[in-house]
Formats: C-alpha cells, structure tokens, sequence
C-alpha cells in the first residue's frame, strides 16, 4: 500500500509520456502512479511513487458504490506540455464518466448518451461501464462489460458521446466480457476480453482488433482475433482488466486481484505483431506488482 491505499483491484491503465509515468486506477477509488523500467525492450521493474484516493465535487473521497472505478483514460499526456493532464474515468454501480486531475481531484462528469447513466439497464450494476477509450476522430467511446438487459446474443455496444453507438459481438468464450480497449493511433481499436470456466477456471483472455467508422455505426463490427490466452493451455495468466498503450507496437496490460489472497497483481509488457499476422509477440516480462521505492 500507499499513502494508506491498497495497491489492487487495478482495473485500468494509462501511459502518461510527457510525465514518463504509468497511471493505473483501483476499482476502489484510487490512482496509482507507477514508473515502469524497461531495458532492451523488456520490463524489468516497476517504481510505485504515489497514490491518491478519487474525489467528488466536493473533495471528498469516493465511498461505496460510487468508487467502483473501471475504465481509464488520459488526456493531453502526450502534447509536450508538462502539467496539464486529465484523467477520464469509467464506473460501474453508479455509471459515468468523470474527469480527475493525476492527484485524484474532481474535474467533471460528463453527460452521457441513451440512458447510460441508469444501472438499471445493464446485465447487473457490476457490469457497467467497463471500458473507457478516446478516439482520435470521434472523442470519448465506452462501453459495458456484458451485453445490456434482454439483450443476448454476445455482443455489446459501444458508445460515443454524441449519442453514436457500434455492435461488438464478444469471442465466443465461456462469460465472455469486454474489459478495457484501445484507440490506436489509426483510429482503430485493440480491445481486451476475458471468458472464464466455474470458479475462474479455465481463465480466458482474448486481445482483438475492429475499425469504428461514420458509415458502420449502428452495425455489427468486424473483428478480428490477434491472440487467445488460455490459462489450460499453459498461460500463466489472471485477471487481465487494464490495457493502455506504451509507444509503437507495444502495450502494458494489468490484471485485477479482487483483493483475492489467490490471485494476484500482474502487469505485462508486450508488442503486438504486424496487422495481419494473427497472435502477439509478448516478451516474458511478466511479474507480481509489488511496492518498490524510486533510487
């Protein structure tokens, strides 16, 4: 822990470049401030430097249903301009997206489109607004993590702010769920699932590719699968949630403990292949999160 807070739950991530720092956020309402070491293209260790509680209009930390924080995404991290970052945040239980200063302090929430904001209207309040992302034409794009009330047939939809929305049909695995996604510099969209047999076992997760465009929204997107882990083929895997963007081809990915004693904290490094090529190119740069101090 840090500054009294938990290190897990880690439900989303996001690379800052112009502070050089690894943002990761606590489905407890907290954000945590990593610096991740890399030496030839590998993780080697990463610095946990701070942590700060989430905080309402009111500067109050979140409690309770309120603090379910899941999705993650940074704004004017890359600009060259040091100091003027925001942090956009996805929540389940009581959904919305609110803008954070990197200290946690509250900023905005930002209106939602077609009832969003009501947990009546998905599968379960815990599977909300999961997955939270910026376009680089088209702004904001979130989406829950399993399909809405009464609405089978594996696919979810995934929303703009302006009210837009495009069917994601999810991998046909057992409880499949979309948990985080990424907008590529394209304009594309990489995006993590998960599936999971009883008791999480076999843990499944699925890294896939899809294009958002004017003329498809409204329509089931294609999709293509780039890499399925499957923790009975070998993997040693867990409960990936959190994915973010690094430089070029390569991408950090973090697993969410549940604050479970028989999981654990994860955080991977790895590089995608040329588009096309079907499967990931993943160094072994994987490793339990755990405190370290900077020097």
């Amino acid at each position: 822990s840090i500054a009294g807070l938990p290190l897990g739950g880690l439900s989303g991530l996001a690379w800052d470049e112009d502070a050089s720092r690894l943002y990761a956020l606590s489905d407890r309402g907290a954000l945590f401030h990593l610096r991740p070491h890399l030496e030839q293209g590998y993780l080697v260790r990463v610095d946990l430097l701070a942590g700060f509680a989430l905080r309402d209009r009111h500067d109050r930390p979140l409690k309770g249903r309120r603090a379910d924080a899941e999705g993650l995404v940074l704004r004017h991290g890359n600009n060259g301009k040091s100091g003027d970052s925001l942090l956009a945040v996805s929540f389940e239980r009581h959904p919305r997206i609110t803008l954070f200063s990197p200290d946690g302090r509250y900023v905005e929430t930002l209106q939602l489109p077609g009832g969003l904001g009501d947990s009546r209207r998905y599968a379960s309040p815990n599977k909300a607004l999961e997955a939270l992302t910026w376009l680089p034409v088209g702004g904001y794009l979130t989406g829950p993590e399993r399909p809405f009330t009464g609405d089978g047939g594996g696919t979810v939809d995934l929303f703009a702010l302006d009210g837009r929305s495009w069917r994601y049909p999810l991998l046909a695995t057992p409880n499949a769920s979309l948990v985080d996604m990424q907008a590529l510099p394209d304009g594309s969209l990489l995006t993590l699932e998960r599936g999971h047999g009883l008791m999480f076992l076999p843990m499944i997760i699925s890294l896939r590719h899809t294009r958002l465009t004017a003329e498809n929204a409204g329509q089931r997107l294609p999709v293509e699968t780039l890499a399925v882990l499957d923790s009975s083929q070998g993997w040693s895997i867990d409960n990936f949630e959190g994915l973010t963007r690094h430089r070029e081809r390569t991408f950090f990915m973090v697993s969410d403990d549940n604050f479970n004693a028989l999981q654990k904290t994860l955080l991977v490094y790895f590089e995608t292949v040329s588009t096309g090529d079907p499967g990931i190119r993943s160094n072994p740069s994987e490793f339990e999160l755990r405190q370290q101090h900077p020097g």
